[in-house]
């Protein structure tokens, strides 16, 4: 795809009931413009998929999404082959809806755990919180560091986009000098997402989420927690949210090991 096109899987996500972003585009491409692919039939879209090589180790796949009425023709198959060709010989990660899970096995991924979509109206405050600063505040090398701790790679290009984004609103938590969470929320199609929100520990996630939340009002959220971290799925129940949806995270391989007690808001299903 050019950079200008990724804005067709972004809306046929849309179609899909994925609720993207409404800068969600240009922050994907900010992250590798070679990593998405197009299929064209008769000069129109007929399929979309994106893998993104983050360094030389890893990469994620999404927006695997064939036109609704070509579907079943095996061109699903093809520009899938290009996606898996694109990333070498790298491990690739991906959130799979659950019904494809068993196909995804096939192409050699394996499950590491569920991540599941929380959702709800969610009073919001505007009480301070104490050590919690403007995420642009904070040296992007240091988010760049900490968010490394929770995903299979480095991937600074695409942070500083997704903080910079119009529309986004980033906070940190600074604890004796050191960083100890950050989170972003957006506005979607359908109110926010919060992604990603990671924290030290489950107060630090709560005093992210609390200056996150000051000024949106009584809006609809939506919360992509990992459901092996009790203390993210304790948060989300806690706040009334429910679950909506669910996916399965998958590998192609063995990753470095993640902080994953630290993840209580997946950044994206689309790019990890």
């Amino acid at each position: 795809m050019r950079p200008d096109e990724i804005s067709v899987a972004v809306n046929w996500a849309a179609a899909e009931g994925w609720n993207p972003g409404f800068a969600d585009a240009a922050c994907f491409a900010a992250a590798e413009p070679e990593g998405f692919f197009i299929g064209e039939l008769d000069g129109a879209p007929a399929a979309t998929v994106s893998c993104i090589n983050y360094g030389a180790r890893f990469a994620f796949l999404g927006f695997y999404i064939v036109r609704e009425d070509l579907r079943g023709r095996g061109y699903g198959l093809r520009i899938w082959n290009a996606a898996i060709a694109h990333a070498g010989r790298r491990v690739i990660g991906l959130d799979g809806v659950v019904a494809q899970q068993q196909n995804y096995q096939k192409s050699g991924f394996d499950l590491a755990y569920a991540n599941v979509r929380y959702g709800g109206t969610v009073a919001a405050t505007d009480a301070p919180q104490a050590g919690v600063i403007s995420l642009t505040d904070v040296p992007l090398a240091a988010v760049a560091a900490y968010d490394a701790t929770v995903f299979p790679a480095l991937r600074t290009a695409f942070l500083r986009a997704w903080i910079g984004a119009p529309g986004h609103v980033g906070r940190a938590l600074v604890r004796d000098g050191g960083l100890a969470g950050f989170g972003v929320i957006r506005p979607c199609r359908k109110g926010y997402k919060i992604g990603p929100l990671v924290a030290d520990d489950r107060a630090a996630a709560e005093s992210v989420l609390s200056a996150l939340l000051a000024g949106t009002g009584d809006r609809e959220i939506f919360l992509d927690v990992p459901g092996i971290n009790r203390d993210a799925v304790g948060l989300a129940k806690d706040l009334g949210l429910v679950p909506v949806f669910e996916t399965a995270r998958m590998y192609t391989g063995a990753i470095q090991p993640l902080r994953l007690e630290r993840v209580f808001g997946v950044t994206t299903f689309e790019l990890g």
